[in-house]
């Protein structure tokens, strides 16, 4: 049912997305659907979980785990619905406060693995001690980010490192 929801999402957005119709498209009842999830922001949340999550490289190099943090993001995009879902996901947390609320956490979880990264840089001072480590993780993902987001294009993997370069020459001027 959670893979039926995901593909639907991707495949219609999320107006378009019912409990019926996962039902329909999982081949279950309905009340297969709704005895499992209150709602579509519920299904929907337990979704988006299930896509893969960031790997947690610690090879104590920052250059090198930020690539592979990057290669491992450009993957998942790639290899899941995750390029899809991501971008009807985050538009509609601008309209619906229950979906932003419920996804924040899981946001929050799903960056963690990154933040992790920049934080074990600054412990070994290959990062300032002051760093802003939030904008240090937006400076790094933003662009990726607004590429699929307004382009629909997805960068190659291969393409990390040229990322972690970029990012690295402005996260080193991020002071908080």
């Amino acid at each position: 049912m959670l893979a039926a929801a995901l593909e639907l999402l991707a495949r219609d957005g999320y107006g378009e997305l019912t409990l019926t119709a996962v039902a329909r498209h999982a081949g279950v009842g309905r009340g297969s659907v709704y005895r499992r999830w209150r709602s579509k922001v519920a299904l929907v949340v337990d979704a988006f979980q299930e896509l893969p999550q960031l790997p947690t490289p610690d090879t104590g190099n920052l250059v090198d785990d930020l690539t592979e943090e990057v290669q491992g993001l450009l993957r998942i995009f790639g290899d899941s619905p995750l390029g899809h879902v991501l971008p009807i996901l985050a538009a509609e947390c601008t309209r619906d406060p229950a979906l932003r609320e419920e996804l924040a956490p899981v946001f929050r979880i799903r960056r963690a693995p990154l933040l992790g990264v920049l934080e074990r840089a600054v412990a070994r001072n290959e990062l300032p001690p002051d760093l802003d480590i939030e904008a240090a993780a937006d400076l790094l993902v933003g662009p990726i980010v607004n590429r699929l987001f307004f382009t629909g294009a997805m960068p190659d993997p291969a393409s990390a490192r040229r990322y972690v370069d970029a990012a690295l020459y402005g996260i080193n001027r991020l002071r908080v």
